[in-house]
């Protein structure tokens, strides 16, 4: 079984401190952030992981968008919606796909920018690539406050508009080298989001991609866990460790060809699961599923944890996984 993450990690900037990086800084191009995407993807690999993120360093879910995308604006430690939202002319993660994959190389040469993770619908196993991590419009739009354009009776054109912006985007880290998109969705699992709409932003924000997606939805998805399943993405992510009731969801569903991402480690927690444990989830989702179907990572971002305890819970991920092939 392949295994990813969900997206964020505990590395944080860093002043330069070489002789090279202070004269960037001098010049004013020094990047303080590059080095913590570095140190996330280091870690990453080191532990096993097939499919590795940027670490999501430069914010957090929301943040990341807010701060750029023309429409929306990040004060305060808030994210508000200020006039039309309009697709941007440059990435806002591009670069930071091309960092992780240099330094995934570096480590192991074997992470390829065009390597498929689905064949034929089947996980290829030997994948090795960096997950290209998108924060989905509905959750962008329900995290804002709305202060200028939109209203909140019409939040739905704000959906849809943030989709277009965001498709945009899509396609800058599949140029990049993404060997996968993500869309994470948390708001799908609260009962504040409609879920036509929501489906309908997915869609726009898919539209011309050639490369595998997945959708993340944390939560309880008891209640929805169908209408997922009717997303165009080849991968619904959801958690399984913190939240064993969503176990429940796999019960005879008829999973339409689409793969789970297999949320296994509880990321709410600073308790180190042992690979033992994890192995014994893991063991309970293929008797239900089927190996094929799951791509096994975290149940959410580690970003809040501390750095050895994400380190140690993805090593013991990938541990667990290997005793299973």
């Amino acid at each position: 079984m392949l295994t990813t993450v969900v997206g964020s990690y505990p590395s944080h900037p860093q002043e330069p401190s070489s002789f090279s990086s202070k004269l960037s800084s001098l010049l004013g191009n020094y990047d303080p952030y590059q080095a913590a995407v570095e140190s996330a993807v280091k870690d990453q690999v080191k532990s096993g992981v097939n499919l590795v993120s940027t670490g999501q360093v430069r914010g957090d879910m929301v943040e990341i968008f807010a701060r750029e995308i023309t429409g929306m604006a990040w004060e305060e430690g808030t994210s508000k919606i200020k006039g039309k939202i309009l697709p941007l002319n440059y990435s806002i993660g591009a670069n930071d796909i091309k960092i992780a994959l240099k330094t995934a190389n570096q480590i192991s040469g074997e992470f390829n920018a065009t390597e498929k993770v689905l064949i034929n619908g089947e996980f290829n196993q030997a994948a090795r690539g960096v997950k290209g991590i998108i924060t989905g419009p509905t959750t962008l739009v329900l995290s804002s406050r709305m202060e200028g354009f939109y209203t909140v009776e019409k939040r739905d054109k704000a959906i849809i508009d943030l989709a277009h912006a965001l498709n945009r985007e899509a396609k800058y880290l599949e140029k990049a080298g993404a060997a996968l998109i993500q869309f994470d969705e948390p708001f799908l699992s609260t009962g504040m989001a409609d879920m036509k709409t929501a489906y309908q932003a997915i869609k726009i924000a898919q539209n011309g991609l050639k490369i595998p997606l997945a959708m993340h939805v944390c939560g309880d998805v008891g209640q929805i866990f169908g209408k997922l399943l009717k997303f165009p993405v080849d991968i619904i992510d959801c958690e399984f460790a913190g939240i064993r009731k969503n176990m429940e969801v796999l019960q005879n569903t008829d999973l339409g060809g689409k793969k789970i991402g297999f949320g296994c480690v509880d990321t709410k927690t600073e308790r180190v699961e042992s690979s033992e444990e994890i192995h014994a989830l893991l063991k309970e989702g293929m008797e239900i599923i089927g190996a094929n179907n799951i791509l096994v990572d975290p149940d959410c971002g580690m970003r809040m944890l501390p750095h050895e305890v994400a380190y140690q819970k993805l090593k013991n991920m990938t541990e667990a996984v290997g005793w299973l092939s």
